[in-house]
């Protein structure tokens, strides 16, 4: 596995997609940085992307854009695959934080990413909650 930079949550992603506003806020670290994620990221973003589509803040042609980045740079993401270790520390990080399961499986995929060890180590997300709960756990939070 190659060594990335950072760990994104999907909160940080779905805005660069989608050219919401906060996307200024991750896009220069995500531009020179390679990046983490969670396996379920893909499935986050592209739910993110389809409720903006039915709200309509997003368009059929950007949707389709939007996805079609998803899909490009998916193959330059390195992916926190599901396993015993990362459903261990979601179950523990539920018992510690405010967290949904979803966000505890993020938080849990970033622990594995970086060994356990966060600190000095980035964790790029908007989510108020998630990136206090990241903060506590050891990360450096962005932005």
């Amino acid at each position: 596995m190659k060594k990335t930079d950072v760990f994104c949550d999907s909160s940080a992603l779905v805005p660069l997609f989608s050219g919401q506003s906060g996307s200024a806020d991750s896009r220069p670290l995500l531009n020179r940085k390679s990046v983490a994620v969670w396996w379920g990221t893909v499935v986050e973003i592209t739910s993110g992307l389809a409720r903006l589509a039915r709200e309509g803040t997003i368009d059929g042609p950007r949707m389709a854009k939007a996805c079609a980045r998803v899909r490009a740079l998916r193959e330059q993401w390195i992916e926190v695959q599901p396993s015993e270790r990362v459903r261990q520390i979601a179950l523990l990080l539920l018992e510690r934080h405010a967290l949904t399961a979803a966000d505890a499986l993020q938080l849990a995929a970033a622990l594995v990413w970086a060994n356990e060890r966060p600190q000095s180590r980035s964790f790029v997300c908007l989510d108020a909650r998630l990136s206090d709960a990241a903060r506590k756990e050891g990360f450096e939070v962005a932005p």
